[in-house]
C-alpha cells in the first residue's frame, strides 16, 4: 500500500511512492511520466502550478476506447453496432474505471490538494477514473501502443466479460426505453430531487410510465439513480407482460469472446 507523505510545502497529500505503482502495474514507465500522471489539478494549484494530469488523461481515453473498441469488435463479431456501443460504453463508464483504480489501490498514489484530500479524494470515482486514464495515457507515451494495450487487456478484460453477461443492465435507461416503446406504452418521464452538501450529494428518482409510476431508485448520482429506477421499472413491466428475457439479452446470448 502507498503511505501518504508530505510534500515540501507541508502539504499531507503527496501520495504514496510512485514505484511500488510501477511494480504493481509491470509496466516501465518513466518516473516524470509517472509523476505527471498522478498529479492531480488541485495538487498542481497548490504547489506552484505544476503541470497536471489532464492532458495525458485526454490521451488515455483514446487509448483505452480505441483497445476496448477494437477487442469487442474482434471478440464479438455478431453484435450489431448499437449493442457493441452498449458494451463499450459500459466497459469505458467513470464508475468502472474507478472499480480497476480501486483493485490498484491507485487512491493512495494520487497526488492531491489539501481542500481534495479533507473532502476523501482519493475515493471519488471521478478523481479515480481521470487518474487511471492519465497513466494509461503515460504508458502509451513511454512505452508504446503495444505496452498500453497489454495493460488495457489485463486491467479491462475481466470488466469486458462482465458486461457482456450484464443483458438489458448494461443501460437500465435504454431498455427501458426499447421495451415500452415496443409494447407502445409511452415514453418513460423521470423525477430526480437531490439533498446534501455539495462534495457529498445524494438523488433520489422515480420513473413514470404512461402516467403511472413504476420505479424508484437512489444513488450518489443522479445517472446511478435514474438507473436503478429504469431497472425496477423494466422488471415489473417485463414480469407483467411476460417479456422477462433479461439473460436472452444480444450480449449476454452472443458467442463467447473470441480473444484479442
Amino acid at each position: 500500500m502507498g503511505v501518504i507523505s508530505q510534500s515540501p510545502s507541508g502539504d499531507f497529500s503527496a501520495g504514496g511512492d510512485p514505484n511500488e505503482l510501477q511494480r504493481v502495474l509491470g509496466v516501465p514507465i518513466f518516473p516524470a511520466s509517472l509523476d505527471r500522471a498522478l498529479t492531480h489539478r488541485s495538487y498542481a494549484y497548490e504547489n506552484g502550478n505544476l503541470p497536471t494530469n489532464e492532458r495525458l488523461e485526454f490521451l488515455g481515453d483514446s487509448v483505452l476506447g480505441l483497445v476496448v473498441t477494437d477487442t469487442l469488435y474482434v471478440g464479438y463479431p455478431n453484435l450489431p453496432e448499437g449493442q457493441l456501443a452498449k458494451l463499450r460504453a459500459a466497459v469505458v463508464q467513470m464508475a468502472a474505471l474507478a472499480e480497476v483504480a480501486k483493485d490498484l489501490n491507485l487512491g493512495s498514489f494520487i497526488r492531491l490538494g489539501r481542500g481534495e484530500e479533507v473532502t476523501g479524494g482519493r475515493e471519488k470515482a471521478s478523481i479515480l477514473a481521470d487518474t487511471l486514464e492519465a497513466v494509461i495515457g503515460a504508458v502509451y507515451i513511454d512505452c508504446g501502443l503495444g505496452e498500453a494495450t497489454t495493460l488495457v487487456h489485463r486491467l479491462f478484460d475481466p470488466v469486458i466479460e462482465r458486461a457482456a453477461r450484464l443483458g438489458a443492465g448494461l443501460d437500465w435507461k435504454t431498455s427501458l426505453q426499447e421495451l415500452t416503446a415496443g409494447l407502445m406504452l409511452g415514453v418513460p418521464e423521470y423525477q430526480v430531487e437531490e439533498s446534501g452538501p455539495d462534495h457529498q450529494k445524494s438523488f433520489k428518482a422515480v420513473v413514470r410510465v404512461g402516467g403511472q409510476l413504476l420505479g424508484d431508485g437512489a444513488g450518489r448520482t443522479k445517472k446511478a439513480a435514474e438507473q436503478q429506477a429504469a431497472e425496477a421499472a423494466w422488471r415489473a413491466i417485463s414480469a407483467e407482460s411476460g417479456t422477462d428475457e433479461e439473460s436472452g439479452d444480444d450480449a449476454a446470448s452472443g458467442p463467447e469472446p473470441t480473444g484479442p
